[in-house]
């Protein structure tokens, strides 16, 4: 099977090849070869590193660690699946709940474990046999501070406003109650009311 380029944005080329996913860094010009290099492979390390401990708390497309040393590309398997930023307002109302409140689940698992998704929106989770993996930890990293839990949980809110508004607030409410199992669950979501009072965010 020929490859095939299924997405590509500034950072990355995702390229579907039989079944598996190859994610490609995309080299910067602007940049210094040898420095673009090192940025390159050491955020192509850091990314295989998220996944690979997510992968033992929440689906995620494992990758294969043979293929990521030493290079800029991340070999996973393709997920076949519905992409939830375009089907999640098919689904009736119960469904969408049911769905937000496993992604609270997954997004405490995560958050309990000092993972920083990055970019927590609809667009970077599929739906796969009642399953909802994540996708996508380029901009994801390791943190601790109730700070940028805050700021994941403050992106997807905006992303469910902007892309899922009929529903977006029963369905934020079904996020919150599966984000509950987050032992730090009362501390982030109170970092979370000064990031929104701030009307503004940072990293």
């Amino acid at each position: 099977m020929p490859q095939k380029i299924i997405a590509q944005g500034a950072e990355a080329k995702i390229i579907l090849e039989n079944n598996s996913i190859i994610k490609d860094r995309i080299p910067k010009s602007y940049r210094l070869k040898e420095l673009d290099d090192k940025i390159r492979k050491r955020r192509t390390k850091s990314e295989t590193k998220l996944l690979l401990k997510a992968s033992k708390i929440i689906p995620v497309p494992i990758p294969t660690p043979q293929e990521t040393k030493g290079n800029t590309k991340i070999l996973m398997p393709y997920i076949e699946g519905k992409k939830l930023s375009e089907n999640l307002n098919k689904f009736p109302l119960n469904k969408q709940k049911q769905i937000l409140k496993q992604i609270g689940i997954s997004v405490a698992k995560l958050h309990d474990e000092d993972i920083i998704h990055g970019d927590l929106t609809t667009s970077n989770m599929i739906l796969s046999k009642d399953k909802i993996y994540f996708i996508d930890f380029g901009l994801g990293y390791f943190n601790g501070k109730y700070e940028d839990k805050a700021v994941d949980i403050h992106l997807l809110k905006q992303a469910l406003e902007a892309k899922h508004f009929e529903n977006w607030k029963e369905i934020y409410n079904s996020f919150l109650e599966g984000y509950k199992q987050s032992k730090n669950y009362e501390k982030t979501l109170n970092r979370l009311e000064k990031v929104e009072k701030r009307g503004r965010y940072k990293h």
